[in-house]
């Protein structure tokens, strides 16, 4: 443990951080999760309904990683792959 006084301020604040940024990293996870279980469930039976409840949670997705790169959780280029990666899954179930 830092002795120092700034040290110690500085580890709490990492640590804070750190706890922040878990969270919003976790929740891009469950919100891309959810979306890749809608987009299985539409590829066994597509309804529009199925579409629309896919549309949904990829804005949705979209959305959080868009803010977790916005605060400097995730590099923009990781958002990116992660949104790239994302489509692309819908538009395999889509056209296949």
């Amino acid at each position: 443990m830092a002795n120092i006084k700034s040290a110690i301020k500085r580890v709490e604040i990492a640590e804070r951080n750190r706890l922040s940024n878990k969270a919003y990293k976790s929740a891009v996870k469950t919100l891309s999760k959810k979306y890749l279980q809608s987009v299985t469930a539409y590829a066994a039976a597509p309804t529009p309904e199925l579409l629309t409840d896919i549309q949904t949670k990829l804005s949705e997705a979209y959305s959080k990683i868009d803010k977790a790169v916005k605060r400097g959780v995730l590099h923009a280029n990781t958002g990116a792959r992660k949104k790239a990666r994302l489509a692309r899954v819908l538009s395999k179930s889509v056209t296949a």
